[in-house]
């Protein structure tokens, strides 16, 4: 393989996996819209466009995203249940994203098995902390992208 190879395998792969993860962050940010809107948090729109950006960083994103409706909740009712329900809601979003949506998603759009998107950023995590579960997606989908490659290069396609 030639250097271009490389270059168009590699830049193929990040593409995809980057509409991957814009089409995780809309799923977010609608899940967020809906939640906020059942539990009637001012401002449900605007803070369900806030996670939907916010969910492109990984880890700090979803967090910072889930500031503004929990101040919103606490303003607006002045109590502690609404919060809790905020708090709650944003557990919900986090566990159908991290064990769904997003080993769902990178299975359809850069066809890396399930299994391996959930256990690969556990692992680095350990290996590499921080920068691991930060790498291991768009990791993933390159080195599913070679294999892919040498799979047809080797079934004669």
């Amino acid at each position: 393989m030639k250097a271009k190879d490389h270059l168009q395998t590699t830049a193929s792969a990040l593409g995809r996996w980057a509409v991957g993860q814009m089409q995780d962050s809309l799923a977010v940010g609608l899940m967020w819209m809906a939640g906020l809107w059942m539990i009637r948090v001012p401002w449900a729109p605007l803070w369900a466009l806030l996670a939907a950006a916010l969910q492109i960083i990984p880890h700090f994103g979803p967090i910072l995203g889930l500031l503004g409706p929990v101040l919103a909740a606490a303003l607006r009712w002045g109590d502690w249940q609404h919060p809790l329900y905020v708090l709650v809601l944003y557990a919900v979003i986090v566990l159908v994203d991290g064990f769904v949506l997003q080993p769902y998603i990178m299975r359809r759009v850069t066809r890396v098995p399930i299994w391996i998107s959930i256990l690969a950023p556990i692992v680095l995590g350990f290996l590499i902390p921080f920068w691991g579960v930060l790498l291991a997606p768009p990791l993933l989908a390159v080195v599913y992208a070679y294999r892919e490659r040498l799979s047809a290069k080797a079934s004669g396609q």
